[in-house]
């Protein structure tokens, strides 16, 4: 296929010559993105796949040392406790990442902790009957059960859901045109843990984000070199030098007489868990002891599922585009949220206090390094599974300060909302109605949620303030999710306004995806979505 034609250059002196009749031609239109290094089939060679695998870990590592850092405390736990929590979520992550890359959607997407779930578990800290307990040790276990139950039964939607093929009969009906918002929003949508934590402390998160676009942006224009070396570990680089930095201001006393708040932001030594963490662990279902069950939390955590399981249909579509993949068929991504399904039922069963759903920097990372092969996925999975067994090492990649990470997220989860405005290319952009849904529905997916979260904030409750806790998270979280408004109203409207239309299916960008709505009408789709071992015949595809 042609690429989009050259600018041409203008004659010194006279007047500018006419420019030929491809050039004004727009760019064509792509099923897979071009100038990606290594596709989701090919892997790179090992030494740079193993490099670029670790990569993965230390940028996953993010949410999974956030999350329970602030859910931990809470829940009446101290270091030692928040130690074996991320290490538990770190095994888990692996385990789920592994999964999914084999049997699920086999994208090269990481499958780690989640936000969505944080709101139903901090719900369940403050339920009532966990107050007449005394020793913050046992009042930890005992909510840690509770959510392990929660999770447990939340997990049931999302199984039914996906291995039922309930999930390919609703993405069948899913257009280039609704599929913009979901996409976007799953990742400017995150907005808010980008530069406000790069704030916290901002002599470091700063010189992080600058570091991290030097590196893989200006430099290789720079350096010509065989291999994109400096772009494609940017983020090794880049981490290397402001740790490096971070500690040397830690050391020199740069924090000695400044507020807890900075110190614990800024210090590389504040996170405790290199001490508290033990040489070598291994996770274990049912660590905290037999789960508990309440009808009501498993309810309002059942509402997170669904949440996740919207927010990651977008990721998988983001994931599929930067591994330069075809758009995903319906039955994949409805195999691949089953998966899911399975994650959150492991979560549930070693008790990470946490839900699991696509990591969206981690997809951002694939765009960064034009490297979307499955195999380094595969790998930084090991990664993970290996690090939460040696507590120690995996400790001190954990301990990296807050504001290096969200560093990273403004440039991945930028990444991820710019392949979601990339599917406009199959739309029609001068027609009204497109205009309409796309502007509504993102306008929506801003608006909504910027209310209840700002709502929460100041009254320290939701909107929905009823005395049944778990009935105002079931309508709390939806409206809080950006990628879960923004979708919804897309796929509403684009599916009941006039759709059909000849002319209004073609302003969709429908007729570009139809060859993707089964399984065997384009050839490409087996060669990136069929399941190894020649599983294909005992599970087929439709």
């Amino acid at each position: 296929m042609a690429g989009g034609g050259g600018g041409g250059g203008g004659g010194g002196g006279g007047a500018a010559p006419a420019p030929k009749q491809d050039e004004l031609q727009p760019h064509p239109v792509k099923d897979q993105l071009p100038n990606i290094s290594y596709c989701i089939t090919s892997p790179p060679p090992w030494p740079e796949a193993i490099l670029l695998g670790f990569q993965h870990y230390l940028v996953m590592l993010g949410t999974t040392v956030i999350i329970p850092t602030v859910l931990v405390p809470q829940m009446g736990g101290g270091n030692d406790e928040k130690a074996r929590v991320i290490q538990t979520l770190l095994f888990v992550a692996g385990l789920n990442t592994l999964l999914q890359t084999l049997f699920g959607t086999r994208l090269p997407a990481v499958i780690g902790g989640s936000y969505t779930f944080v709101v139903p578990t901090i719900s369940i800290i403050l339920a009532g009957r966990y107050n007449d307990i005394v020793d913050p040790h046992e009042k930890f276990k005992h909510i840690m059960r509770g959510t392990q139950g929660a999770l447990i039964v939340a997990s049931t939607l999302q199984i039914i859901i996906g291995f039922s093929g309930l999930w390919r009969n609703v993405t069948r009906y899913l257009s280039p045109l609704s599929a913009v918002p979901l996409v976007a929003l799953a990742g400017f949508g995150l907005y808010e843990f980008g530069f406000p934590g790069v704030a916290k402390c901002i002599e470091i998160g700063l010189p992080q984000l600058i570091f991290l676009i030097v590196f893989s942006q200006y430099i290789p224009h720079v350096i010509r070199s065989e291999k994109p070396v400096f772009d494609r570990f940017a983020v090794i680089f880049s981490v290397a030098i402001v740790w490096l930095y971070a500690y040397l201001l830690t050391v020199g006393g740069a924090y000695k007489n400044a507020a807890p708040k900075t110190q614990s932001h800024c210090r590389v030594d504040r996170s405790g868990l290199v001490s508290a963490a033990p040489w070598i662990r291994i996770p274990y279902p049912f660590q905290w002891g037999a789960p508990t069950f309440d009808a009501g939390e498993a309810f309002a955590m059942m509402a997170a599922s669904f949440v996740a399981l919207v927010e990651s249909t977008g990721a998988f579509i983001a994931v599929s585009r930067y591994a330069s993949a075809t758009q995903v068929p319906p039955s994949i991504l409805s195999r691949g949220i089953g998966w899911q399904g399975v994650g959150i039922l492991l979560d549930g069963l070693f008790g990470t206090a946490n839900g699991s759903s696509v990591s969206v920097e981690n997809a951002g990372l694939l765009a960064l390094t034009r490297v979307g092969s499955r195999r380094v996925v595969q790998i930084s999975a090991g990664f993970m599974i290996f690090f939460s067994i040696l507590g120690k090492f995996g400790a001190i990649f954990a301990s990296i300060p807050a504001p290096i990470v969200a560093a990273l997220y403004c440039l991945f989860f930028a990444y991820v909302g710019a392949v979601g405005l990339s599917y406009l290319q199959f739309c029609n952009l001068n027609s009204f109605r497109t205009k309409f849904i796309l502007g509504f529905s993102i306008f929506m997916g801003l608006s909504v949620p910027q209310y209840f979260n700002e709502y929460t904030s100041v009254a320290g409750y939701g909107p929905v303030h009823t005395h049944a806790r778990w009935f105002n998270d079931i309508i709390n979280v939806p409206f809080s999710s950006e990628a879960f408004v923004a979708g919804v109203v897309a796929y509403v409207l684009d599916n009941t306004l006039h759709r059909h239309d000849n002319a209004i299916r073609k302003d969709r960008g429908r007729h570009f995806w139809d060859k993707f709505r089964g399984f065997k009408t384009d050839p490409r789709s087996d060669e990136f979505y069929s399941l190894p071992f020649k599983l294909n015949k005992f599970f087929p595809s439709v």
